[in-house]
Parts: C-alpha cells; sequence; structure tokens
C-alpha cells in the first residue's frame, strides 16, 4: 500500500504489483491498469454491469426521487432521481475477507 494514502491500495500500488509480477516495464504497467480501469468505467457508462469473476460486480442502480432532510436545519429537502455505482462481492472475496 502507498504511503500517500495508509491503509488503501491505489492505482500506482496495482501497476507497481503488475511490473514485478508480470515483468512489464512500469510505464506499461501503468497504462495497462490505467487501461483497464477506463473500460470499467467506460462500460458503467454505457449503463452495462460489470461483472469480474471471483471478485465481485460493479452494479448500477437507478435510486427514486425522494424527501430528505438536512440534519443540521431540519428542513425538508428533495433528493432527486440519480443513478448509483455498487459494487458486490463474489463469494469467494467474501469468504476471503472474513478469514482476516
Amino acid at each position: 500500500m502507498s504511503e500517500d494514502s495508509p491503509g488503501s491500495l491505489t492505482r500506482a500500488d496495482i501497476a507497481e504489483a503488475v511490473h514485478r509480477n508480470v515483468k512489464m516495464s512500469r510505464a506499461e504497467s501503468l497504462l495497462f491498469v490505467e487501461s483497464i480501469m477506463e473500460h470499467i468505467a467506460r462500460a458503467l457508462e454505457r449503463g452495462e454491469n460489470v461483472k469480474i469473476t471471483h471478485f465481485g460486480t460493479f452494479v448500477l442502480n437507478d435510486k427514486g426521487e425522494r424527501v430528505g432532510r438536512n440534519p443540521k436545519t431540519l428542513e425538508e429537502v428533495t433528493v432527486s432521481a440519480r443513478r448509483v455505482v455498487t459494487f458486490r462481492a463474489s463469494g469467494e472475496l467474501k469468504d476471503r475477507v472474513a478469514g482476516l
């Protein structure tokens, strides 16, 4: 994990792992990781869910308009309809994390 974000795995960390394990140059590894991330983002922009076997699925959910409340003023506000991305971990990933 990077020194900039302790406790977080960054793109740079993933690129470094690709560099070490696949023997790509650091520049190629970073380009490779960026390409994968861009491919995932574009699929989501097109309205597609993204399933990565043995890891999990990025799922698009449409949330309807609702009434919310400002916690400071307690004033009711309308929260507009929106599309959100959620992540559902696979059973295998859940099992691995549960073993920690």
